[in-house]
């Protein structure tokens, strides 16, 4: 893969926007040109499970990490029942209408404390929604994320070593 055919299906950046009075929000531009070089008509949103976010994967992400979770869960067994079915029913199918909007619900809205202000996060192959004073509460710093970048990177060189 060459890096222009990375760069041109990642979502990168963030974007603030704002909400309408119904909950519309237009998807960046830049995020519908990926979700267009992905044939991607439709786009999967859930809650975050660990942050106060929505993530929004497009179709083909979703269906690899649904795929990779049922892989591992044992469909005989109570609990990994459970995990998958509340993982599904937090999940919504989405649909940018002809002005490059998406519908988010007021419910979900409330859920990631986002009033009218919203802030897009790209997330590389998929992007998350944030309420942009939640976003800067959780972002470490540009030090702190460089020392785990570091951190990460070279647990990763000693594991392949």
């Amino acid at each position: 893969m060459q890096l222009n055919d990375f760069l041109s299906n990642t979502f990168l950046g963030q974007v603030q926007s704002k909400t309408d009075d119904k909950g519309r929000i237009f998807v960046p531009s830049s995020y519908r040109r990926v979700l267009k070089e992905m044939n991607s008509d439709r786009i999967i949103m859930r809650r975050d499970t660990d942050n106060e976010c929505l993530i929004f994967y497009p179709e083909q992400v979703w269906n690899k990490k649904v795929n990779d979770l049922r892989a591992v869960l044992d469909e005989w067994n109570a609990e990994d029942q459970m995990i998958l079915m509340q993982f599904m029913s937090d999940a919504e199918i989405l649909e940018t209408d002809a002005h490059g909007r998406v519908l988010i619900t007021k419910q979900n809205l409330q859920l990631i404390g986002a009033k009218q202000d919203v802030l897009f996060v790209g997330m590389m192959d998929r992007f998350a929604l944030w309420a942009p004073e939640n976003y800067q509460q959780k972002n470490i710093g540009q030090k702190a994320l460089a020392d785990k970048i570091r951190e990460k990177m070279q647990a990763a060189k000693n594991h392949n070593v």
